[in-house]
């Protein structure tokens, strides 16, 4: 392939060619004289420049990091032939990479490596892999040049932005004084025995223990503390639902950060964090992981989760939640109040999963439906704008209702305080000792 150089070669031998038409010379022979020079420059040219499928190219560095955030890493290249390379390199990526800077030019003196830097700032979650190094190498008089693409195996992985983990002090504050662990310690609502403490007047009589009392001379009271070792399985509904955007991103990825909130709670506070990512099938499951390696695993399982343009199919969830979980657990789904998806989806199975756990739905309220029922009416379009959210808060709160009476907590609130809400409904279930 040729460069600019070469019809500006072209160009510039039209010059000597007219002086010496005009002096006599016939137009063929200027002609001639002129691409046999021109050819042979860039057939040398061409042949000096090295070979860019020969290069040797490897990377190093990040291959994750969370949504907002930087990562760098670097492309070295090599040249291991003999002579000079001198190149144009072309590193493509996909655009929501964030990848501050596409082109690089530099030469390449025989056995040389060059590192290339390569800076990120993603804008979006998910896996963004390299697209290929599109390579030119240039002859000396950069008149042609050779051309090859390099496949080097590297994606990086955009994690969640978890924005809610700034609530976790909070929240571990607030856990430790459900479990009595605090200066001022309340009693606990629990079923699990923790301690024997003297009565004081006012504590409830049917806490006291008759048979501590008789040993010790002294009125004894039981303390109790919430349930550890409880489980919490954590669904998230990865179906049309879940592509709305409720501000700036979409539903499911409110939901991905309420559920890595109450992960970390839960996690301290001894319980067993299962997660279930599903549509018309499982997308993702996470299970038997404790300790700290719950968080990174789960992080890593939900950033490649996209919302899938399907019909969620509530039976397919509820039988993989009833296959997997046997024991009573707390099942936390994140999904969206929507009358058809969970009034013909879920209602009809939702007794076999009420029968065996305590379920919990959690929905982002989209802002989107009070302010079109709160349109001032000054016209017939913005009739039909507040009839037509009126309509929609309504059979929100008619589909909450049938919930409730099937035994579900409902929580429905806006993208803001949902991570805070989800995980306080969480602490005030353990309190209570419905766990």
């Amino acid at each position: 392939m040729v460069t600019i150089r070469t019809a500006a070669l072209i160009l510039a031998a039209l010059v000597p060619g007219a002086v010496a038409v005009s002096a006599g010379v016939p137009p063929w022979s200027a002609v001639a004289v002129i691409a046999v020079v021109v050819v042979l420059a860039v057939s040398i040219d061409f042949a000096l420049a090295a070979d860019p499928k020969a290069l040797r190219l490897k990377r190093s560095g990040d291959t994750a990091v969370r949504l907002g955030e930087q990562a760098s890493s670097e492309l070295s290249v090599h040249n291991g032939q003999d002579g000079t390379a001198r190149l144009l390199v072309r590193n493509a990526w996909v655009p929501s990479a964030g990848l501050q800077k596409h082109n690089y030019t530099f030469s390449l003196r025989p056995g040389q490596r060059v590192a290339l830097p390569e800076d990120f700032k993603p804008t979006r979650r998910g896996d963004r892999p390299s697209l290929g190094v599109t390579i030119r190498s240039f002859g000396p008089l950069r008149l042609a040049f050779k051309q090859a693409t390099h496949h080097p195996d590297w994606t990086l992985r955009v994690l969640p932005r978890f924005e809610s983990r700034k609530h976790l002090p909070e929240k571990l504050a607030k856990l430790r004084q459900v479990e009595g662990a605090t200066a001022i310690r309340g009693r606990g609502q629990g079923t699990e025995f923790d301690t024997l403490r003297e009565y004081v007047p006012g504590d409830d009589v049917r806490s006291i223990d008759w048979r501590a009392t008789a040993r010790r001379n002294d009125v004894m009271l039981r303390t109790w503390r919430p349930e550890r070792s409880r489980r919490v399985v954590c669904v998230l509904d990865t179906g049309r639902t879940s592509a709305v955007r409720v501000g700036d991103e979409p539903r499911l990825d409110a939901a991905m950060d309420a559920a890595l909130l109450l992960a970390a709670v839960a996690q301290e506070a001894g319980d067993q964090v299962d997660l279930i990512a599903a549509d018309n099938r499982a997308r993702a499951v996470v299970s038997g992981v404790t300790g700290r390696g719950l968080l990174p695993k789960l992080v890593n399982a939900i950033a490649p989760l996209q919302p899938s343009l399907v019909e969620t199919d509530f039976e397919v969830i509820i039988s993989e939640i009833l296959r997997r979980e046997r024991k009573r657990s707390l099942v936390v789904v994140f999904t969206a109040l929507e009358p058809g998806a969970l009034g013909e989806g879920l209602l009809p199975v939702l007794p076999k999963l009420v029968a065996r756990h305590q379920v919990l739905i959690a929905a982002v309220h989209d802002p989107a439906l009070a302010e079109l029922a709160s349109t001032p009416v000054t016209d017939a379009t913005s009739v039909y704008e507040v009839a037509a959210g009126t309509r929609a808060l309504m059979e929100r709160q008619k589909i909450s209702v049938a919930l409730a009476k099937n035994g579900v907590s409902v929580l429905d609130c806006p993208a803001s305080t949902f991570a805070s809400q989800v995980t306080d409904a969480y602490l005030a279930l353990k309190a209570a000792g419905r766990l």
